[in-house]
């Protein structure tokens, strides 16, 4: 699977997870930020640095969404298998 069908498919897992995910600048903020998830009042957020590689974003994410519970979810077999690498 090509990277770029990787990360579309973990960030069509975070939907269906109800986590929203946020590509942001997060260099132009003055203050040091990494990529990682969020909770806001009752909503999770996953916000995303867009100047990392597609290869950083995918293992960004994949290691937080195997530590989230997503075993009653449907996800196609390469992507769960992929996440068992991060639990």
């Amino acid at each position: 699977m090509k990277p770029e069908q990787l990360y579309q498919h973990l960030k069509e897992l975070t939907e269906k997870l109800d986590i929203t995910l946020s590509e942001q600048n997060l260099r132009a903020t003055a203050v040091k930020a990494k990529s990682g998830l969020c909770k806001i009042e009752d909503k999770t957020f996953f916000i995303m640095d867009k100047h990392q590689s597609i290869h950083k974003k995918i293992e960004i994410l994949a290691t937080c969404l195997g530590k989230i519970p997503h075993e009653d979810i449907y996800i196609i077999p390469a992507i769960r298998e992929y996440l068992k690498k991060f639990t």
